[in-house]
């Protein structure tokens, strides 16, 4: 069980965030749009959407790509993040993050973040990023 809790308004907030997301994810080649709202501990809210290349090894996630504009814009203390995902951006089922993003939200978060999915029937799922990432590495 996590440390951090966080309040139902700013799941809502978070999931919301998220799916507004979808409507600009970049996903030509495999049509499967992401989207994702980082919580700051400050309130503050980064989002995220996936961003796919022809060439596959520069797209990003978009769970990376909101750790990546909140760390560029000075944040670094993460609390959750929600994430969603679809074919053609509708939603079907709960959409973990992928082994490279829990990497990336391992370098800056602690064990205890909150990884938030949410289905189409509007159900959620609640991990930890210990859960999603036991035995991980970091500094």
């Amino acid at each position: 069980m996590s440390k951090i809790s966080i309040t139902n308004e700013q799941k809502n907030a978070l999931f919301e965030a998220a799916e507004k997301m979808l409507g600009f994810s970049y996903a030509p080649y495999s049509n499967f749009c992401v989207g994702a709202a980082l919580l700051c501990a400050d309130g503050k809210i980064f989002t995220g959407c996936n961003v796919e290349n022809a060439a596959y090894g520069p797209s990003n996630c978009a769970e990376r790509t909101a750790v990546f504009k909140a760390v560029s814009e000075g944040s670094k203390d993460f609390v959750a993040i929600a994430i969603v995902g679809g074919k053609n951006g509708v939603m079907e089922d709960f959409c973990p993050p992928c082994g490279v993003c829990r990497q990336v939200l391992s370098e800056f978060c602690s064990k205890d973040f909150l990884i938030l999915l949410k289905d189409k029937k509007n159900q959620v799922k609640e991990f930890t990023l210990e859960q999603l990432l036991p035995e991980s590495f970091s500094l």
